[in-house]
């Protein structure tokens, strides 16, 4: 049975954030392929951590710059590692290399990191977003990490399309794999539903981000609907984002959702103004599965809906922002055509069996032809060579630091 090692950057939460629900879905592929997994992390497990010991998964708590690594991963001798985000890879990827070469070394980027720092910074600078902007020192780390794995898995069409076509990363070390969605029950009915919703785990900084917005604009949604209210959940809920809450404002902090499909079940709509990120919001993919129309940014739509039509409205001017929703709140077949949309973009565009089948296939085409397939992405060798040596003799140098 081969070996599959995740290194995580924490243990999987998937009712706080969309990136521990996507590890759980890269587990399940994993497990249906056959392989053995062993999880390691060296965050520490919260009471929201997914229990991997009972899907027969073998956890351990790692250091970083600790020499205990070293022996793990000599005892495990894995067949495929897979780093959850280019910092893990930074971190323990030229230990990998270095002892256990023929293993095959996937980066899951979960969204490009550098991507939705330099809007972050445009953002909170109140300018547009721009070219140069981009190749941040997180480019230049994020990029690295790309180059010295086999295979990095993308979850943004748009993501995809910047690496290979503006920054020309070779395609054959890229993979588009979004996260899997599919439709549920249709649930409530629009007559049976009221209110409006938002979600997001507030350590996220685009999260909170999103909230301060959703605070400015409410208001003017509340004038024109004085009857509504927003209720807002996410996990880690701060003092500052409890300090939001306004019950005579109807603008209703609620903390960790406990059960999801009551959430995206029992209100009317999702408003979602993102004003930065990256990747694939698991909000928005959630609402569309459980028949919740949508109001969002561009951003927020980024990379979801291809040629379709979006499961709701794209509005990035407040104004048209309130319209929209309001519009939407209120007006029951534009409502149901739009919670139809969202089915189709669900059945078009993120089902997982339109994926796994492909995935396999380009993994086990990697595996019989590693050594032809490394040679090839020559950067990466380069930057194996160089970058490694000098993370490698600096993460020695700390270890033996920490020993005093």
């Amino acid at each position: 049975m081969k070996h599959l090692v995740i290194i995580g950057t924490v243990f999987p939460e998937p009712n706080s954030t969309a990136a521990g629900k996507r590890m759980l879905q890269l587990i399940d592929f994993f497990q249906s392929e056959g392989f053995r997994i062993s999880f390691l992390s060296a965050a520490a497990v919260s009471e929201n951590s997914f229990n991997l010991n009972s899907q027969g998964i073998k956890t351990f708590s790692i250091k970083i710059n600790d020499s205990h690594f070293e022996r793990l991963i000599a005892e495990l001798n894995p067949d495929l590692v897979i780093f959850d985000r280019f910092m893990t890879e930074e971190q323990f990827g030229w230990k990998v290399s270095e002892i256990c070469p023929h293993a095959m070394k996937i980066l899951d980027t979960e969204d490009l990191h550098f991507l939705r720092k330099a809007r972050e910074m445009a953002y909170k600078q109140n300018r547009n977003c721009q070219e140069n902007d981009l190749v941040n020192d997180i480019f230049k780390r994020e990029t690295a990490s790309v180059l010295r794995c086999d295979l990095s898995l993308i979850i943004s069409e748009f993501e995809m399309d910047l690496l290979m076509n503006h920054f020309k990363i070779d395609q054959t070390i890229l993979y588009y794999l979004p996260l899997f969605a599919e439709k549920t029950s249709p649930g409530r009915t629009f007559a049976e539903r009221k209110n409006f919703v938002s979600i997001g785990n507030f350590l996220h900084e685009p999260n909170w981000q999103t909230i301060l917005k959703l605070k400015k604009i409410w208001p003017q949604i509340r004038q024109k609907l004085p009857d509504s209210e927003i209720h807002i959940y996410g996990a880690y809920a701060s003092e500052k984002a409890l300090q939001l809450h306004q019950e005579k404002e109807g603008f209703l902090i609620k903390g960790r959702a406990q059960k999801k499909e009551e959430v995206f079940g029992n209100f009317r709509v999702l408003l979602a103004p993102i004003p930065f990120g990256a990747g694939i919001k698991g909000k928005l993919l959630e609402s569309m599965e459980f028949g919740l129309p949508s109001v969002t940014s561009s951003i927020g739509a980024e990379g979801m809906k291809g040629n379709l039509d979006w499961n709701g409205f794209v509005c990035d001017d407040d104004f048209d922002f309130v319209e929209k929703s309001v519009q939407l709140y209120s007006d029951e077949n534009l409502w149901t055509a739009k919670q139809k949309n969202g089915f189709a973009i669900l059945e078009n565009r993120f089902q997982k069996g339109a994926f796994i089948s492909q995935f396999s296939r380009r993994l086990k085409e990697i595996e019989n032809n590693l050594e032809n397939h490394r040679n090839k992405n020559f950067l990466g060798q380069i930057l194996q060579h160089h970058t490694l040596q000098s993370t490698k003799y600096l993460g020695k140098w700390i270890e033996e630091k920490n020993r005093y």
